[in-house]
Formats: structure tokens, C-alpha cells, sequence
């Protein structure tokens, strides 16, 4: 059976057991959603309604193997937002997901970045600031140091003889588009160089060539310390210098030339493994204005209307006299 086309009236061939005959197609046929359809309905996850969470995804990184019981599964989540880069480490449970540790871009600051904190050497900085946190939780900051020297090359962190396993956790991407250079990987990179044991390879690096299949670490490297950042500053500033100092003005203001950049982020790598534990900051003591009248209580109410009455009493008394 098939559709024809023949001048301007479509026709069903039809082939029976005898012979090949052509019955012309009446009108256009409307597909209408009847009543069964509606009672089958079945509503979409909200999140996914919301067009927040990929659960195709999910479902894969949160599923436990059932010969490991309730051994959580954990996940390197990572968020980039038009101002910030969010890591977390988490695990998923019935009630929600349960974070273990957390480090954001916003707080490179205080280790000396105080600027361009959405690129991809601040998302390396936002990972290895994670792992160094997380590892420092649990006690195994010392065991596993992750690679201090940064090559940009591939590195794997592998369980130590005699001390407990390496942390594993996979990473969770979101709905992020994984293509080559995707400052996801850059924070999962930093994440690695922490001393974190999560499954990747290095095709996701900026210095891989698809086409080739070889891989330029000293690119990657380049990529890590903000260099490419570097030679962009350096020449705009050669080009339009009016251009450089609008689109640098930060850079400008915080004293960051082209030639430091690299010495900015080798000095934050270096604060960030002496000191990643998150100070909590203390309370202000902050005094709320009211802006409308204090509840009254019962006594109170009972004493006004007291007041108001012995006052209406004391006015009628005048009048009289």
C-alpha cells in the first residue's frame, strides 16, 4: 500500500490478491485526541516540565548496583551561570540529593583571582578548590595530593596499598553541551588534579584534535593558567587600546596585566591547596525595623478599651456639668 500523487488528487494504491487498484484519498483526515487518550495521560516529571533536568541521564549516574547495597553513588555536579561556576559533590536519596561538599567560583577571591571568574582557568581552580575541600573532610588530603606540577597532560588518581580507596564519583554535566573545551571539563580537570578518581578521557580537553586523534597537552596546560586569556589582552591592547580598556576593565582596576596572569593563577593554586576549608562567616547583628504596629495582647486590648471608656465617661461628665 502507498500514497500517489498524480496532477493534484493523491491516490492509495491498493494491492490485492488479483490485481493493483487506485482509490482516491476524500479530504484530509483530522487526528483526534478522544477521551481514552486523556484518561492515559500521564504528567511529565515536574523538573523535566521545567526543562531543568535531563532524567535519561540521571537515571544512569544515580542508580546503585544492588551487590553494593546502599553505598551512595556519588556525583561531581557542575553548574555554569552567566556569573558563577557551582561544584558539588552528591549523592542521591528518596528524600533528595544529599551534598557532601560544595565550592564555587565566587570564592577564588579570597586565594587572590579577584577577576574573570567564569573562565576556564577559574573553573580548573573551582574543581581543584572542591577536592582539596572534600579530601580535606575526610582525611585524605595527605594520601592523595592529586598532581601538583600541571602538565595539562592525562591523570589518573589511582588507590594508594594500605590506606582507603581513592574517592571516586562520576561527573554529572547537567544539560550542558559536552563538546571539546567546555568549561565543565575544566572544573572535572581540577577536580582529577585535587585527587579525585573520576572515569574521563581526554578527548573533551581543548588540545585534542578530532581529526588527527592526537592530543597537544601543552595546549591544555596554556588553557589551565589563563594564557590564552593572555595573548587576547595583549594583542587587543596592540590593536584598540579604547577596546581593551572597556572589555579589561577589571583586569585594569585589580592591577592584572597579561604577563601576571599566569602568576595569578599559579599563586592561587598554591593558596587554594594550603588552605580549602570553607570559613563560615559570623553573624551580623542586624536590628528589624517594623514598619507597622506591634500585636496587641489580651490585657492590653483590655486595658485600651478600659482607657476609651473611662475617657467617653469622663467627657459626658464634663458635658453635663
Amino acid at each position: 500500500m502507498c500514497v500517489q500523487f498524480m496532477g493534484h488528487t493523491p491516490t492509495l494504491l491498493v494491492r490485492s490478491r488479483f490485481a493493483l487498484t487506485r482509490t482516491p484519498i476524500k479530504g484530509f483526515v483530522k487526528v483526534v485526541k478522544s477521551k481514552a487518550y486523556f484518561r492515559r495521560y500521564q504528567v511529565k516529571f515536574r523538573r523535566r516540565r521545567e526543562g531543568k533536568t535531563d532524567y535519561f541521564a540521571r537515571k544512569r549516574l544515580v542508580i546503585q548496583d544492588k551487590n553494593k547495597y546502599n553505598t551512595p553513588k556519588y556525583r561531581l555536579i557542575v553548574r555554569i551561570t552567566n556569573r558563577d561556576i557551582i561544584s558539588q559533590i552528591a549523592y542521591a536519596r528518596i528524600e533528595g540529593d544529599m551534598i557532601v561538599s560544595a565550592a564555587y567560583s565566587h570564592e577564588l577571591p579570597k586565594y587572590g583571582v579577584k577577576v574573570g571568574l567564569t573562565n576556564y582557568a577559574s573553573a580548573y581552580c573551582t574543581g581543584l578548590l572542591l577536592a582539596r575541600r572534600l579530601l580535606n573532610k575526610f582525611g585524605l588530603d595527605t594520601i592523595y595530593e592529586g598532581q601538583v606540577e600541571i602538565t595539562g597532560d592525562e591523570y589518573n588518581v589511582e588507590s594508594v596499598d594500605g590506606h582507603p580507596s581513592a574517592f571516586t564519583c562520576y561527573l554529572d554535566a547537567g544539560l550542558a553541551r559536552t563538546t571539546t573545551g567546555n568549561k565543565v571539563f575544566a572544573v572535572m580537570k581540577g577536580a582529577v588534579d585535587g585527587g579525585l578518581a573520576i572515569p574521563h578521557s581526554i578527548k573533551r580537553f581543548p588540545g585534542y584534535d578530532s581529526e588527527s586523534k592526537e592530543f597537544n597537552a601543552e595546549v591544555h596546560r596554556r588553557y589551565i593558567y589563563g594564557l590564552n586569556i593572555a595573548d587576547y589582552m595583549a594583542q587587543l591592547n596592540e590593536d584598540d587600546e579604547d577596546a581593551f580598556k572597556k572589555q579589561f576593565s577589571r583586569y585594569i582596576k585589580n592591577g592584572v596585566a597579561s604577563d601576571s596572569v599566569e602568576k595569578m593563577y599559579k599563586a592561587a593554586h598554591t593558596a587554594i591547596r594550603a588552605s580549602p576549608v570553607h570559613v563560615k562567616k559570623p553573624k551580623r547583628d542586624v536590628k528589624i525595623k517594623r514598619w507597622n504596629r506591634a500585636k496587641l495582647s489580651l490585657a492590653q486590648r483590655k486595658d485600651r478599651v478600659a482607657q476609651k471608656k473611662a475617657s467617653f465617661l469622663r467627657a459626658q461628665k464634663a458635658e453635663e456639668d
